[in-house]
């Protein structure tokens, strides 16, 4: 068997890349992206729900392979799903993932940098 055959153990961790931040965190196969997330150790990462229903914590797959549990249809429609669109809370990782956040939950992964009128940059 080559190495690029072997599968991934359930024990191990996929590399997940956000790609809004450049950031990387880890998250094993039976936990969903969301509980992974929010070990970053980024403060006040809203969680709502936690069972797709809220829509909190849209993102967009961008590449990877991933497994979905069920999600409320007034956040994310069949279209949506079909090309990427997610709740974080839902989402098992298969592989390693590229992903962009474009929820609720983007205000909290992505500071927006802001100039005061007296910095130098």
């Amino acid at each position: 068997m080559l190495m690029t055959d072997v599968v991934r153990d359930e024990a191990q961790n996929f590399v997940i890349t956000i790609e809004n931040t450049g950031e990387n965190f880890k998250c094993q196969p039976d936990r969903h992206l969301l509980s992974a997330m929010s070990r970053m150790g980024k403060k006040g990462i809203p969680s709502g729900c936690q069972g797709g229903g809220c829509g909190v914590c849209k993102i967009q797959i961008n590449s990877g392979v991933y497994d979905t549990k069920k999600m409320s249809r007034a956040h994310v429609s069949a279209d949506e799903e079909a090309s990427g669109s997610v709740l974080a809370c839902r989402v098992f990782p298969r592989s390693d993932l590229s992903l962009s956040v474009i929820g609720k939950l983007q205000k909290n992964i992505v500071k927006k940098s802001t100039k005061t009128p007296w910095s130098t940059s």
